[in-house]
């Protein structure tokens, strides 16, 4: 029997692996109920996860009215707008809207943004304990600085970044039925604000994603004015949130593991796997959108019918034992790292260059600043939001001390006690305990 899981529980955040390892011996799919979703299929293994979001035309986001999957009959007007973007379209419309973006994009040359990012975190690990010690990392550090790149990728102006931080922090708050209408209101200011910044580059022009778009619409993209809304605010929400989870859980895994941090101490030039391992094991985004299944068909063994809703689970493919070793354990070393975090087939996320430019900038930044940087807590004090589908923690209070941090080990789980010392899979002799 599959185990009703909540997927929105501290136990559930607390320790993704335990749970999902439960869930994997139910089978490689199974029938759940998830928050605000309703019963729903998920996936369990890597193989199934990468074949549902490879077959666009068996598991598509739009019923044939084109109502999108992951929405609900009660649900208004307003979400379904913003909610008719890239990411809930299957082609040939999905093609045409990401070829609009990419061209933007490309206009931006986000590699070269790496200085200006680094020198935002400069600034913002420099002011972290501004106001005192402790000090919260997630509202401080690594809410602010996503949202200042992606403000000025977008060509917003700085003086707003403060109205688009308490919007994140409210999105951060969506757990149930209840405080989604409650977003609502956050939602409606939000879109009027993101219209009057289109109109206002299509007036006067300007510098950013914002005025490329219009450019990129002005030279005939075909894409409607509700389109380039949504656009924008996927931008926006996508291009902040999960960077944000990504960098506090990044931040509280090497903390509650001195050895880790002290690996990557010796060697900055590491970042790189670091953060590829972080992606997997932290695995902020932990569920796709929702899809429905076009045909009656076997999945991985498993019967769906038509009709049916399936979720592919994210979280479980980066902690399938089939692809990774000892999965449940972070391993700095891992090489190769086939994690899914961001997805793959066409909807491979199209921000991956820029959030993992922005998580090794904030983790180099930060223990630039901070060396000795340590929890203000015991692990077991620290708490996730109760989101479904995304692995948030809710603050991270962290102290900057003059010696090694106080070390919680005992406190936690097994997977924190270092593995003796071993060749990384590139060859080189690696002193990273595998957690």
């Amino acid at each position: 029997m599959t185990p009703r899981l909540d997927f929105t529980s501290e136990a559930f955040f607390r320790d993704p692996p335990k749970a999902i390892t439960a869930l994997r011996a139910s089978g490689p799919v199974v029938a759940t109920r998830f928050p605000l979703v309703g019963d729903v299929w998920i996936t369990t293994t890597h193989d199934a996860t990468a074949q549902v979001l490879k077959d666009g035309t068996t598991f598509t986001l739009r019923k044939g009215d084109g109502k999108v999957a992951g929405l609900r009959w009660w649900m208004p007007k307003l979400v379904t707008t913003i909610a008719n973007n890239m990411l809930t379209m299957d082609e040939p419309d999905h093609t045409r809207l990401r070829s609009i973006v990419d061209e933007a994009f490309r206009r931006r040359a986000i590699v070269a943004m790496e200085p200006r990012i680094r020198a935002i975190a400069d600034g913002l690990a420099n002011d972290l304990f501004a106001d005192g010690s402790p000090a919260d990392l997630v509202q401080r550090y690594a809410r602010i600085l996503p949202v200042s790149v992606i403000c000025e990728l977008l060509g917003l102006p700085a003086a707003d970044r403060p109205r688009f931080i308490a919007w994140a922090n409210k999105m951060s708050s969506l757990t149930n039925v209840v405080s989604f209408f409650r977003l609502l209101l956050a939602f409606r200011k939000m879109r009027a604000y993101l219209e009057q910044q289109l109109q206002v580059a299509r007036v006067r022009g300007g510098e950013g994603l914002i005025a490329e778009l219009v450019q990129v619409e002005r030279e005939g993209g075909q894409i409607t004015p509700d389109e380039m809304v949504s656009m924008v605010f996927l931008l926006l929400a996508a291009g902040s949130e999960t960077t944000t989870h990504l960098i506090s859980g990044s931040v509280y895994e090497l903390l509650r593991n001195p050895g880790l941090r002290d690996w990557l101490e010796q060697d900055r030039s590491r970042i790189g796997l670091a953060v590829e391992e972080f992606l997997r094991f932290v695995s902020p985004v932990q569920f796709s959108k929702p899809r429905y299944v076009r045909r009656d068909i076997e999945l991985a063994g498993v019967p769906l019918k038509k009709g049916d809703r399936i979720m592919v689970m994210l979280a479980a493919a980066n902690m399938d034992p089939a692809v990774h070793d000892q999965p449940e354990r972070p391993d700095l070393t891992r090489k190769p790292n086939r994690h899914i975090s961001f997805g793959t087939g066409i909807h491979f996320c199209l921000g991956h260059q820029l959030a993992r430019i922005e998580a090794a900038c904030a983790l180099e930044a930060l223990f630039a600043r901070w060396p000795k940087l340590g929890l203000a807590v015991d692990p077991a004090q620290i708490h996730w939001r109760k989101r479904p589908g995304m692995r948030a923690i809710a603050e991270l209070p962290v102290v900057p001390v003059d010696s090694q941090p106080v070390d919680f080990r005992d406190a936690t789980t097994s997977r924190s006690q270092p593995n003796t010392e071993r060749p990384s899979r590139s060859g080189e002799a690696s002193r990273s305990p595998a957690m």
